[in-house]
């Protein structure tokens, strides 16, 4: 994690100094005025880089130093931590996943398709939290 903070350090010295140069090249190719649209854009992104390099310093710092992610002798198994059960075979994130598009297609096109989605939404949801209750898997 400490090369991830040092690499959004860098990024962030980069745009920073992308943001002065850019500002000053527009400042001579407009006869003294600004291009504000991709001053801000840089700045912006510095100012991101900073907030991630110190977000994941101070996370770094936070876990004691070294994570397994940054030892060159660390195995696989260092650093893969029990995330959750997760069945390889379920088609309801696939409906999920298609609920939230036609909602998503109802805010581009019209709202009306997006109440399609809602209830297409909710029995994937349940679907898939409630996969293991009910059937061959039940507990």
């Amino acid at each position: 994690m400490r090369a991830n903070s040092i690499l959004f350090w860098i990024l962030a010295v980069f745009f920073a100094l992308s943001a002065a140069g850019y500002t000053f090249w527009a400042w001579i190719y407009y006869d003294g005025k600004i291009e504000w649209v991709g001053t801000v854009a840089l700045i912006l992104s510095a100012i991101l880089g900073v907030f991630l390099a110190f977000f994941l310093g101070r996370t770094a710092k936070g876990f004691g130093g070294v994570l397994p992610e940054d030892r060159l002798d660390a195995n696989i198994d260092d650093g893969d931590p029990e995330i959750g059960h997760f069945s390889p075979w379920s088609w309801w994130p696939f409906f999920l996943g298609g609920a939230v598009g036609i909602m998503a297609l109802g805010l581009a096109v019209g709202v009306w398709i997006a109440f399609i989605g809602v209830p297409i939404l909710l029995v994937a949801l349940v679907g898939w939290v409630y996969e293991y209750y009910r059937g061959y898997f039940a507990r």
